[in-house]
């Protein structure tokens, strides 16, 4: 049984957790894989995936889509994208070990297995006969050096914290690599369906273009505008893709990828705001895919700055938010509450004893009276394009205002906003698209080390969780272990999470074989690889 912190004063005491037992039975691991759990009872051995299609696909074609995000820091190299152009970008030219399907279960890919006994020592089998964009064959040397740069500070790899428990990985066979963990791990086949892991050709340097494996082979690339890929007639997966060609582009904004969609001059476009939903789905030549998920904006409140760093203040904060009128305002309904921790409650790890913080401006003032903080007076930092902060910080400046708070709001360019600005000022506000596992999530965004820790938060008991829960096979104490994890970020995080955002894309009717992907928007970034334009 766990127990969590209560907050003094007038909050509702929170009760222990009791967390009842999971059936690890074949129906009950497939319903807990759908759910975004990766889950291990012993030795894994993943099958292959089948690729189905809805209907018999039309071949040929160029389809015009556009991403949101755009910027001179556009790359190529998986080890540096942080963005979902970056990802939608590479899938179009590489190919990973694993990928995530509509139900985030990790199926092959590149791999023809992945093995352990102990979760611990992996043994990764290739796929034979698949070729680079140049006519080389893939082997075990390419996947060593793929997966090891992401080691090397000198790469600046966005997962190098995550490569930090790959204690060694070498060739064992022209086709066999053994990947051994510093502890156990049994998310790793999810872990390596994520885009950092995409693999590339042994020794790779120039990422002026991308000579992979993929889908597409790379005829034009350049940052903050153009992506061309043209159809790979040697991909390794039969019959596909349909298309001849994909030109991507960036469009950072919302409205001209809008009335692009609905002019016909785009086919598919990223990032849809809610209210945009009724007049495409209006149109009659045009749709819109909504898909749950786990994504979230979230209001950085850095634990490095004198203000926002005090506990009391924090807590004030969180009680500021107003949930569900963002819900009904910003969204239109498109997204489920969220409680101040990442972990949506459709999630199989979902700690449904934390009780809903709701809007609340007495708590508000009594914990800002609390900190010792007289009439604190500081900047919200945002922009247009993540989705629900402007309207978020705008009611919190009129709520800040009741409660005896100066908040300004400071709208900055979405050009330049994640370098510039992003965890660069006391408030501000960040985005962050779903992850496959809990791991990856507590790893990348809340561990001491994570390269993406927004707001500074060091726990040392929240990162010895998240370690041990890696190598936790007994699924009631993996489920405890991750609802402490989400108590300690609820209590203490300097994170307020009020909503969870369903992502929603814009597309033509003429484009067919489009489906729902938890995994991230646009079919999990991977729409080139499957969709087709009808005839």
């Amino acid at each position: 049984m766990s127990k969590f912190r209560k907050e003094s004063g007038p909050a509702t005491p929170k009760s222990a957790s009791n967390f009842s037992e999971i059936n690890i039975s074949r129906r009950g691991m497939m319903k807990m894989f759908s759910a975004g759990a990766a889950l291990s009872t012993g030795i894994i051995s993943l099958p292959n995936g089948a690729w189905a299609a809805e209907a018999t696909p039309v071949k040929g074609g160029k389809l015009r889509a556009a991403a949101a995000n755009s910027s001179a820091a556009d790359t190529m190299d998986p080890a540096k994208a942080n963005n979902s152009g970056d990802y939608m970008r590479q899938y179009m030219f590489y190919s990973g070990l694993t990928e995530l399907d509509s139900k985030l279960i990790p199926q092959m890919g590149l791999a023809e297995s992945i093995s352990s006994s102990d979760g611990v020592t992996w043994s990764i089998k290739l796929r034979q006969g698949v070729t680079f964009h140049d006519g080389k064959s893939l082997n075990a040397q390419d996947v060593v050096f793929s997966l090891s740069r992401h080691k090397d500070p000198a790469v600046a790899s966005t997962a190098i914290s995550l490569a930090k428990q790959f204690a060694s990985i070498k060739a064992v066979g022209l086709m066999e690599v053994e990947l051994v963990l510093e502890q156990a791990n049994f998310d790793l086949p999810s872990i390596l369906g994520t885009p950092a892991f995409l693999i590339l050709q042994d020794g790779t340097k120039d990422f002026s273009k991308a000579v992979g494996t993929g889908p597409y082979v790379c005829k034009e690339f350049t940052p903050g505008n153009r992506t061309l890929g043209e159809r790979n007639k040697n991909f390794w997966k039969p019959g596909l893709p349909h298309l001849d060609e994909v030109e991507l582009l960036g469009v950072t904004d919302q409205a001209a990828r809008v009335n692009a969609l609905l002019s016909g001059e785009l086919h598919f476009v990223s990032t849809i705001s809610s209210r945009d939903v009724k007049r495409i789905n209006g149109s009659g030549s045009c749709s819109v895919l909504e898909s749950k998920s786990g994504m979230y904006s979230d209001l950085i409140l850095r634990q490095d700055a004198p203000v926002t760093g005090n506990p009391d203040f924090v807590l004030a904060m969180k009680y500021l938010q107003p949930r569900e009128l963002l819900l009904k305002t910003a969204l239109q309904g498109f997204g489920t509450v969220a409680n101040d921790h990442p972990v949506p409650p459709w999630h199989p790890y979902f700690n449904k004893d934390l009780p809903q913080r709701p809007n609340d401006l007495d708590k508000a003032k009594f914990y800002l009276k609390k900190s010792g903080l007289v009439k604190p007076s500081l900047e919200i930092v945002t922009t247009d394009n993540i989705e629900g902060a402007m309207e978020g910080a705008q009611f919190l400046q009129q709520l800040g205002a009741q409660v005896g708070m100066n908040l300004k709001v400071r709208r900055v360019p979405y050009d330049g906003y994640w370098s510039q600005h992003w965890m660069k000022h006391p408030i501000s506000y960040g985005s962050v698209n779903p992850r496959p596992t809990l791991d990856l999530l507590f790893s990348q965004f809340y561990k001491s080390d994570a390269p993406w820790n927004e707001s500074g938060w060091k726990n040392p008991q929240f990162d010895q969780l998240v370690t041990a829960a890696r190598g936790e096979r007994d699924q009631v104490r993996r489920k405890q272990m991750y609802g402490d994890m989400q108590a300690l970020v609820y209590d203490h995080c300097g994170t307020i999470i009020p909503l969870f955002i369903s992502s929603l894309d814009g597309y033509s009717n003429k484009v067919k074989g489009v489906e729902s992907y938890p995994s991230g928007m646009m079919m999990g970034y991977r729409f080139s690889e499957f969709v087709w334009l009808a005839s």
